[in-house]
């Protein structure tokens, strides 16, 4: 028998959700508040209290000062491993919504409401207004990047750093992207791209103190800006990677050598 009842929140049993990282507060708020808004899906909890669908609503109502809400109580006779499951499969079976999907929705809240600003969409969805730009990128891209986006050819961190270029440099872009260049690549493209054909400064030697008293020295082939934080960006990432191997500073140096001429 399943009933509609509304219950205190400090009557629901969360020990037992097999999700044990709920995430970050803030999100969990906006979900609470995104809740509270539409109740789309029910909170689902045996007549004891155990939570079989809705925790991280739950905590996300409480977070937002709530005190009671409305739950779908079920008295079928559920075993633990039953209880495991139900958990397991709502999860593993919920699809999110395409990057292109999500665009084309915001796309036409936007066309229904042409006084409204990014910030009024994101209060509006009860998410972080600094993910409206990177959902919205897709609008400022050409008809071929949107399409390649829709066939699922593009992320929508790619499209994001292609809607920073002109339409010439998204073309390049678009290729690069296609051809498996990731967000950073495409960033650094863009970077250079935008400044192609201008007077860029370039040197053979950079010497960057830091605060802390150690002193960065880069040199080889001339370089512009954009090449010193993309070397940066591959060195930082390799020496994580060492770290997380356990090899030390010496041994990572090393390594490097070995690399450099392995190339050469």
């Amino acid at each position: 028998m399943r009933t509609f009842a509304k219950k205190p929140l400090s009557w629901a049993k969360l020990d037992g959700n097999v999700r044990e990282v709920p995430g970050d507060q803030d999100d969990l708020r906006r979900l609470g508040q995104s809740y509270k808004k539409r109740p789309i899906h029910p909170l689902i909890a045996q007549p004891d209290g155990t939570v079989l669908d809705g925790g991280r609503r739950i905590r996300g109502l409480l977070l937002n000062g709530e005190t009671e809400a409305e739950f779908l109580i079920t008295d079928e006779d559920l075993k633990p491993e039953d209880i495991i499951e139900i958990g397991l499969v709502t999860a593993m079976h919920r699809a999110d919504l395409t990057g292109y999907e999500k665009w084309q929705g915001c796309k036409r809240i936007m066309e229904l409401h042409p006084d409204w600003r990014n910030k009024d969409l994101a209060a509006h969805l009860n998410i972080d207004p600094s993910m409206i730009p990177r959902i919205m990128a897709a609008s400022n891209t050409l008809p071929k990047v949107q399409e390649a986006f829709k066939a699922g050819d593009l992320n929508q961190a790619q499209v994001y750093a292609i809607s920073m270029a002109g339409p010439e440099d998204q073309l390049k872009m678009l290729s690069a992207a296609l051809d498996g260049a990731g967000r950073i690549k495409l960033v650094s493209a863009g970077r250079k791209a935008r400044t192609a054909g201008a007077s860029a400064v370039r040197l053979t030697r950079v010497k960057a103190p830091l605060p802390s008293g150690v002193e960065v020295l880069i040199s080889g082939k001339e370089l512009a800006l954009e090449d010193v934080v993309e070397s940066l960006s591959e060195l930082l990432k390799d020496a994580k990677k060492a770290g997380d191997s356990g090899l030390d500073v010496k041994t990572w140096a090393a390594v490097l050598r070995d690399k450099a001429k392995a190339v050469q």
